[in-house]
């Protein structure tokens, strides 16, 4: 289980959100607070939106050294809740390797209720720390949809994963019933140290193989089969070695003047994004969780392919609308 965070923090900041479902079926939201850091906001529902939409926001456009925030969510049975943000999640220097800037997160989704969360990446600075903790409640018939990616930091200042420690867990769990306690489904964990010792070969620069961003894409519920059905079949079908096309070129203009498939088409424009963009990924079913990681040498190339994959596909837009995926289009 995860502990409380130690009361020692700069900016405390804590919130909660509750997402229901209307009589006319219609999500909305029955509660919203936060203070200072963190900033919660959900424009008005309208009549044909398909989930609560709420962007998860901080003062001052990140988290300073030693920020502390807890977020509590609980999504109704069978209402539907979009969470984005509008920017990286900047994570600034701080002072002390000791003074780490902590986020926890604990999501309660209630039965036949479903979470979409597509945020932008977090973009830890140089000499930053940071922890972040999410754990994922979910009863009988609940969905959900995470995305959690952190990119090298600012690029187009020269760093190139130059923090000093970045950790994330992600956990899912099932709700608990009368005389039992809930079982764990997932525990994913990621720890980057930005340098396990003097030789040059040890810093995470080197380690991460030109990547500038790798991110975890997790599955669950009935909402999320198609999806899932989607990425492990495409995943199924990429080529095994090195992506490399061993036929001559005379069958190559032969096979390009051949009619193919709209879908064809775009798997094939998608090969080619993922070897332009030197994006590797992979996929994998673990106690009913889809579970897919990535890596790509750009961050536009990361997201580009990410959102392809899920317009392809059109279940998220059409469980929880357009907005729900405006951080990876």
């Amino acid at each position: 289980m995860i502990s409380p965070f130690p009361p020692s923090s700069s900016r405390p900041g804590n919130g909660s959100l509750t997402a229901h479902l209307l009589p006319h079926s219609i999500s909305a939201l029955s509660k919203i607070t936060f203070q200072y850091p963190l900033k919660l906001i959900s424009p008005s529902p309208s009549a044909n939106q398909k989930s609560v939409l709420v962007f998860l926001l901080t003062y001052g456009g990140g988290l300073v050294g030693g920020d502390q925030v807890l977020l509590n969510i609980d999504v109704k049975p069978k209402a539907r809740l979009s969470i984005v943000t509008q920017g990286h999640t900047k994570v600034f220097k701080s002072t002390s390797r000791d003074i780490v800037t902590r986020q926890r997160l604990d999501v309660s989704i209630e039965m036949g209720a479903a979470l979409c969360l597509l945020p932008d990446p977090v973009q830890p600075f140089e000499g930053s720390v940071y922890e972040q903790l999410q754990k994922f409640t979910l009863a009988g018939g609940a969905s959900i949809c995470l995305l959690d990616w952190v990119s090298a930091g600012r690029t187009a200042r020269g760093e190139n994963w130059d923090f000093h420690a970045w950790s994330g867990r992600n956990e899912l769990w099932t709700a608990s019933a009368k005389g039992e306690a809930g079982r764990m489904l997932l525990r994913d964990n990621i720890f980057l140290d930005g340098n396990l010792g003097s030789g040059k070969e040890r810093l995470l620069k080197h380690r991460m193989q030109n990547m500038s961003i790798y991110g975890t894409l997790i599955l669950n519920g009935p909402l999320m089969e198609s999806l899932a059905a989607f990425f492990m079949s495409e995943f199924s079908g990429l080529p095994r070695i090195g992506a490399r096309d061993f036929r001559s070129q005379a069958n190559v203009d032969i096979d390009s003047e051949m009619k193919i498939s709209r879908q064809e088409s775009w798997r094939r424009d998608r090969l080619q994004l993922e070897k332009d963009d030197g994006l590797l990924w992979s996929a994998a079913k673990v106690r009913g969780c889809t579970v897919i990681k990535f890596g790509s040498r750009t961050v536009e190339g990361a997201r580009v392919w990410i959102g392809s994959m899920l317009k392809e596909e059109g279940s998220i837009s059409e469980h929880f609308g357009e907005e729900a995926t405006m951080c990876v289009r």
